[in-house]
C-alpha cells in the first residue's frame, strides 16, 4: 500500500498515476494499448503492449503451399497489401532462381508505387484528425478513391489485392488502363497541394508539431526505424535507391529520397507528403516504360505442385512504412519450413517509449499518431 499525506503546509504529496490508453481508444488508432505512468499531465514512462490482434502467421505460412501464403501475407498491412505479398514472391522467386518477364517487373513497380500512395494518403488525411482537424480527411479519402479505383479495376480488390504470383502477376494490365490509371495519376497531383496549403498553412497543426516528439538519427540507428519516419530525422536510406530491386534501378533519375533533419512531427509528415509525389512521378515513368515495351507475357508456367529448393534466403523491400523483411526458410517441400516477418511497425512504435518521455498527453497523441504504424502489422 502507498501512504499518501495531503494537506501539509500548502502543498500537497502526490503519487504518480498509471492510466492505459487502449487497447479501445480513438488516439491510437487501432488496437493498440499504452500503458502510461503520469505525474500530473506529464508522462514519465511508457510501455506499448502489443499482441492484440496477434493471428500467428508465421506459423499458418509453415502449412501453406508457395502459392496460398501470399493471401496472408498482404494482410498484417492491410493499407501496403500489394507491397507486403510482393515481398514474398520475391523471397520464394530467389530461392527458385527465377527470371520474371520484363513486362510482369514493370508493372510490379507501377502497383507498388500506387499502392504507397494509398498507404501515405490515409496517413495524410488521419493524422490531422487525430490533431482536431476533420476537414484534411476528405481531401485524402477523394484522392484514394481516385486511385483506389484504377487498383481494383485492375486487380478485382479494394484492400487486398493478390495480384501477384510466384513468377510474375496474375494477368496482363485491362485493355485502355494505363490511359485512366495516368489521368488518375495526374489528377491526384494536381489536388495534393490543397491538402499540403489545409495543414501547413493551420497555425494550430504547425504548434501542435513543431519541435514535438524529436527522434534523434542516433536512435533510429539503434531501433532500427525505418521508412519515412528516420529520413525525418536525418537517415537518408532508401533500399529503392541504395539497393534495387524490381525496375528501380532504372529509375534513378526519377526517385528522389525526401530527407529532413529535425525529426519531429512535422518533419515526419512533410517527409511523407514528399514521397507521395515521388511515387506519383515513379508511376508515371512506369507508365512511359510500360508503353515502349512490346506486348508480352506477364508471368512464368509454374509446376502443378511447386517445391523450393532446400535452402534459405533474406529479401527485403522499401514498404510504404518502411523496411520489410522476409527470412524464407525451405526443406525441399511445398510447404516453408520458415517464414520470418520483418516488418517496419514493430521497430518504429518500438522507440516510441524513449521519445514520449517528459511530454504532456496532449502531445503522446500528436506523437503517436506521426509513428505511422499499422497495428496489424506490429502483431503478425
Amino acid at each position: 500500500m502507498t501512504e499518501v499525506t495531503a494537506s501539509v503546509g500548502t502543498g500537497f504529496a502526490t503519487t504518480d498515476m498509471v492510466l492505459n490508453i487502449g487497447p479501445q481508444h480513438p488516439a491510437t488508432h487501432g488496437v493498440l494499448r499504452l500503458r502510461l505512468t503520469l505525474d500530473g499531465e506529464r508522462v514519465m514512462a511508457c510501455e506499448p503492449i502489443i499482441g492484440y490482434m496477434h493471428r500467428g502467421v508465421e506459423k499458418l505460412f509453415e502449412v501453406r503451399d508457395y502459392r496460398q501464403i501470399i493471401v496472408l501475407a498482404n494482410r498484417h498491412d492491410w493499407l501496403s497489401a500489394f507491397s507486403s505479398e510482393l515481398g514474398v514472391v520475391l523471397a520464394v522467386e530467389d530461392m527458385l532462381g527465377m527470371q520474371v518477364p520484363e513486362r510482369a517487373t514493370w508493372i510490379r513497380t507501377l502497383l507498388a508505387e500506387l499502392n504507397r500512395v494509398l498507404n501515405h494518403l490515409m496517413f495524410l488525411g488521419s493524422y490531422p484528425l487525430e490533431l482536431g482537424g476533420i476537414t484534411p480527411i476528405f481531401y485524402a479519402f477523394r484522392e484514394r478513391e481516385t486511385i483506389q479505383e484504377i487498383m481494383e479495376e485492375v486487380s478485382g480488390g479494394r484492400m487486398h489485392y493478390m495480384f501477384n504470383r510466384v513468377g510474375g502477376l496474375k494477368e496482363d494490365l485491362p485493355a485502355g488502363w494505363t490511359g485512366r490509371a495516368s489521368t488518375a495519376i495526374s489528377t491526384v497531383r494536381s489536388r495534393l497541394q490543397q491538402i499540403e496549403d489545409l495543414v501547413f498553412g493551420n497555425e494550430i497543426f504547425g504548434a501542435r508539431t513543431k519541435g514535438v516528439g524529436v527522434l534523434s538519427k542516433q536512435l533510429v540507428e539503434a531501433y532500427g526505424v525505418s521508412g519515412p519516419i528516420a529520413r525525418a530525422s536525418g537517415l537518408d536510406f532508401d533500399l529503392r535507391r541504395d539497393e534495387p530491386y524490381l525496375a528501380y534501378g532504372e529509375l534513378q533519375d526519377t526517385l528522389r529520397v525526401p530527407v529532413r533533419t529535425d525529426g519531429d512531427c512535422f518533419a515526419r509528415f512533410a517527409v511523407l507528403l514528399d514521397q507521395t509525389k515521388v511515387a506519383l512521378d515513379l508511376a508515371d515513368a512506369c507508365l512511359a516504360r510500360l508503353a515502349e515495351l512490346e506486348p508480352g507475357p506477364v508471368n512464368v508456367r509454374l509446376p502443378k505442385i511447386l517445391k523450393a529448393p532446400e535452402g534459405s534466403t533474406y529479401v527485403w523491400t522499401e514498404n510504404p512504412l518502411g523496411l520489410n523483411g522476409y527470412y524464407l526458410v525451405s526443406r525441399g517441400e511445398k510447404t516453408p519450413w520458415r517464414l520470418k516477418l520483418r516488418t517496419a511497425s514493430f521497430n518504429n512504435v518500438a522507440v516510441l517509449p524513449e521519445i514520449v518521455q517528459g511530454c504532456v498527453v496532449a502531445d503522446l497523441v500528436a506523437i503517436l499518431g506521426s509513428m505511422f504504424f499499422v497495428v496489424g502489422d506490429i502483431d503478425k
